[in-house]
């Protein structure tokens, strides 16, 4: 298991997490836990329930939608995000294609750090209107 400084440097990576100060990222650190996900597992089922999101720290995975590949990740992704607001089915598969370790975050742990850091709140909301204008202009032109 890495130390909370190697955390750090792989949420200083992710967009999402790219504006916080160190302490602010310390304490995202903190809300996860390393957990390490073998070649084929799925961490993540179009449809299904979730309460956390991971953080790839090593690994490949592979992101399908209704069964059609849209996505190949590695460390510095994030995946399972809508799920630390919300409680709604997830909208993708996500399976792993090489071992890999993640850094889990649960949507309680995620929730009592909003509340701890303000501009995390404040970036994640921009980051999701960023992905919200991208669908737009992509689908409508």
């Amino acid at each position: 298991m890495a130390s909370r400084s190697v955390y750090v440097e792989h949420l200083r990576n992710v967009s999402l997490f790219s504006g916080l100060s160190k302490k602010d990222l310390e304490l995202v650190a903190g809300a996860g836990a390393e957990v390490s996900v073998a070649e084929g597992a799925v961490i993540l089922e179009q449809g299904g329930g979730g309460r956390s999101a991971y953080v790839i720290l090593s690994g490949e995975f592979v992101v399908r939608r209704n069964g059609r590949k849209v996505a190949t990740l590695g460390p510095g992704a994030i995946v399972g995000e809508l799920a630390l607001l919300d409680d709604q089915p997830r909208s993708a598969t996500v399976v792993c294609t090489a071992p890999a370790r993640v850094l889990e975050v649960t949507s309680g742990q995620f929730r009592a750090v909003l509340d701890e850091v303000p501009a995390l709140a404040h970036k994640l909301m921009s980051a999701l209107a960023g992905r919200v204008r991208n669908l737009d202009t992509s689908l409508l032109g």
